[in-house]
Formats: structure tokens, C-alpha cells, sequence
């Protein structure tokens, strides 16, 4: 289904970027996720299988240890970033997260479902916005968005705010973002970052003026690379540029994840750009979400901060590849994991 409102998406967001009525103000605002946006309108009446829902327990499931939400903006342009931080209880300290997003994707709603499902499971996000309009600045996006994360933490470390754990730090980003996610990682030493824990580029592209050499990503950061197999924006080149660049991560501690289509029930499940794109409304979460990138980064992070849950993150595990049951109990097409790309 987000491949059809995709396009409707994206000119809803402009039109009310322009108008001014998306509001997240610096003072900061509660947000619950338990509010339903899912509109009958566009429900399936077929008695075709459904795909699954989130599942209740284990990586990308539902059982949050937190019910809200408080989102604050800070900074203008090409150098805003915002703030998603757990309450509900509000923890005295959290790990740090980073959630780059695609080109042109600046307003966090973008991936709101997914940030506020980190964010619910006890990690603050921060969002770059890293590029100040669509088409100008690409060789100062990596820049930006390292320069908000450095000004994220030194404002998450004074006032009210949740305290960061620097020593369970991990970033995540989509398109674009997954090209900044690999080079941010890679330039975290020299540009005073802490040590990613466990980085997850998705359906990454890179830029090539970046230049930046991926064999500087830690080696003992933990890393998946996500591809799409229906992308046909971005492709996989990226992404194996990324996997097959940093050697120095051995593969234990690496994987390539294909995304795969499946069409057998309605609506179809569909591996491609805009998959991980999870906006709050028009059903825009699905099996692609739950049992793919958020089950993926949500175990890898389990494992490179608490030591649990590798086997649904690394090793081509049956774990790590399943996708859920169809409603008749049909197995959802697995993911492909492999080290060689």
C-alpha cells in the first residue's frame, strides 16, 4: 500500500511544510502512538490472506517499555535537527540513536511510526535534517549532519533532557541517509563522535563526491546493510560498495539483507524504495517494517548493547530471516542474507 500514497505523501508534506502547520516547536510536546490512523477507507474487503501484524514480544514487536513520546526541534535550515526522547516512564539516561533520513524526506513524519517505535523501546533518536531545500548543499549533507549529532548530544547532556549513554551508540538511515549513516560511521573518530555500536544503512546511496573510505568504520561496530530487490531508485550498488569496502569488520559481525517481494495475499508486501518509509496514516506500517528493518536494527542494537537477541540480526539465522505468516499461515517470503553481495 505505500508505494500508491507515496506520491500523495510526499505533496502533503510539502504543501503543509509551506503552509506552516506542522508545528514541533523547541519547548518540546508529549506524543502518544496509541492513536489509530489506519482509515477504512482504503481497508481491504477481498477474502485474499492478510499479511501479519506487528507481533507482541521479541525485535520489532509491540511490548514497548515506554508509552510516550516527547519530540523537541532545535536550529533553522540545512542545520535543524530534532530530539525523540522515551516517557512513560522517563528514564534517568538512554542509548543514543541516529535516524538519517532520505533525500527530500526533511520533516520527521516521514518515519514517524519507526522513530517512535525506537523511541518507545527506550532509546532517544535524533533526526538531522542535514539539507536546507531539495536540490542544493549535496556536498555539505554528511557535514550537517554530523554537526547536528555533535550539537544533539551537548544539548541532550544540560537541562531536562534524557541523559545519553555515548557507550550504546548506533545509527540507522534510509537512502541518502544510509549513504551518510556508512560515512558518518566511518568519520566518527575523527570528527569526535562516540564509537557506533551498530550502524544499518537501508536501500543506501552514496554520494560520490563524499569520498569517504569505509575500511575507517570501528571494527568492532556491528553492521547490516539493507537492500530492496524491487528498489529501482537506488538499486543495491551502494550497498555492496558499503558491505564490500569495510573489510576491516569481520563477517561475524556483518550481513547483506535482501528485502523480498511477496504479491501472494492483499495488499502485497513490496521490497521496494519506499518500504521503509512509515508515515501515520494510510496503513503505511506493514510485515516490511516489523519482521525486516525495524526486527533487524532493533535485535542488532539488543545484541551491540546488551549482548541478547544476535540470532535475529546476524549469522543468516532462521530468526534473523523470517518475515511473519500470511493469515492462512503461509510463511511470508524470507529475507536473503548473505556475505557475499
Amino acid at each position: 500500500m505505500k508505494r500508491h500514497y507515496m506520491g500523495i505523501f510526499a505533496v502533503f508534506i510539502m504543501i503543509l511544510l509551506f503552509l506552516g502547520t506542522i508545528q514541533t516547536g523547541s519547548k518540546g510536546i508529549i506524543e502518544e502512538q496509541n492513536v489509530k490512523y489506519q482509515l477504512n477507507l482504503f481497508s481491504s474487503s477481498t477474502d485474499e490472506p492478510t499479511p501479519p501484524d506487528q507481533p507482541t514480544d521479541g525485535p520489532g514487536g509491540s511490548n514497548y517499555s515506554h508509552y510516550g513520546v516527547r519530540k523537541t526541534r532545535y536550529r533553522f535550515g540545512a542545520r535543524q535537527y530534532w530530539i525523540f526522547e522515551p516517557y512513560g516512564p522517563k528514564p534517568e539516561s538512554a542509548p543514543l540513536i541516529v535516524f538519517n533520513h532520505g533525500w527530500s524526506a526533511i520533516h520527521p513524519i516521514c518515519y514517524r511510526e519507526w522513530i517512535h517505535h525506537l523511541v518507545k523501546r527506550g532509546n532517544i533518536v535524533v533526526y538531522p535534517r542535514y539539507q536546507r531545500g531539495l536540490y542544493l548543499g549535496f556536498s555539505q549533507f554528511n557535514a550537517n549532519a554530523i554537526d547536528a549529532v555533535k550539537d544533539a548530544i551537548r544539548t541532550l547532556q544540560s537541562g531536562s533532557h534524557i541523559q545519553p549513554e555515548l557507550d550504546k551508540f548506533a545509527i540507522t538511515g534510509h537512502s541518502l541517509g544510509g549513504g551518510i549513516t556508512a560515512n558518518m560511521a566511518a568519520q566518527a573518530f575523527d570528527e569526535g563522535l562516540p564509537v557506533p555500536k551498530a550502524i544499518m544503512p537501508v536501500q543506501p546511496y552514496v554520494l560520490d563526491e563524499e569520498g569517504v573510505d569505509f575500511a575507517n568504520i570501528p571494527a568492532e561496530t556491528l553492521m547490516l546493510v539493507v537492500v530492496g530487490e524491487d528498489d529501482t531508485i537506488v538499486g543495491n550498488l551502494s550497498g555492496k560498495i558499503i558491505f564490500e569496502n569495510a573489510t576491516q569488520i569481520p563477517f561475524s559481525q556483518k550481513d547483506f539483507v535482501v528485502q523480498v517481494t511477496d504479491t501472494y495475499g492483499e495488499p502485497d508486501l513490496v521490497a521496494d524504495h519506499v518500504a521503509p518509509a512509515c508515515f501515520p496514516f494510510f496503513g503505511s506500517t506493514d510485515a516490511m517494517d516489523y519482521y525486516s528493518t525495524w526486527k533487524l536494527f532493533d535485535a542488532l542494537t539488543d545484541y551491540a548493547f546488551y549482548g541478547i537477541n544476535g540470532e535475529y540480526c546476524l549469522g543468516n539465522t532462521p530468526e534473523q530471516r523470517f518475515m511473519g505468516l500470511w493469515s492462512d499461515g503461509t510463511p511470508v517470503n524470507e529475507l536473503i542474507v548473505t556475505d557475499t553481495p
